[in-house]
């Protein structure tokens, strides 16, 4: 369920500076998730399916099902800042926020084609996220396909 974010008529397109940095920020994050997940995918290989040591890895079960724990484990990291408030950890350092088109939380169907079409992005050796040079309103591919943007906020006065 969606939900209207507040400093609609406060906020700008974001840069690519800052969208890299965020991204820096949340790589981080990803990594200790990633971590987990193959300490997780390695328990229970060696002791609840129990195959011995020189066995672990070996196999295209064991690679896909590492690949997939480890794909959906940052898409749940993902999806769960941006449906529930719109910033991930490395987008409040960076005071970015992704929204709707018209200043909501994204859905979880645009969450998931965000995440898609990053990979894709990267993929393309981050032509995705170039775009947002040559785009007169700063979108990046996964902003343009999911119907989303990423905003600045203003600082919080103290």
């Amino acid at each position: 369920m969606s939900r209207r974010l507040p400093n609609l008529d406060d906020v700008w397109p974001a840069g690519l500076g800052r969208r890299l940095g965020a991204m820096l920020y949340d790589a981080f994050l990803v990594a200790a998730i990633w971590l987990l997940v193959a300490g997780l995918h390695l328990l229970v290989v060696r002791h609840l399916i129990g195959l011995p040591a020189e066995q672990v890895g070996v196999g295209a079960a064991q690679v896909a099902s590492l690949r997939f724990g480890m794909l959906a484990s940052a898409f749940a990291f993902f999806a769960f800042f941006w449906c529930r408030g719109g910033m991930t950890l490395g987008m409040q350092a960076w005071r970015l926020r992704v929204q709707t088109l018209d200043g909501c939380t994204i859905t979880l169907r645009q969450a998931m084609v965000r995440y898609l079409v990053a990979w894709l992005s990267v993929a393309t050796l981050g032509l995705g996220y170039l775009w947002v040079l040559f785009d007169a309103e700063r979108r990046s591919w996964p902003d343009i396909v999911s119907g989303t943007r990423v905003v600045v906020l203003p600082k919080t006065s103290r």
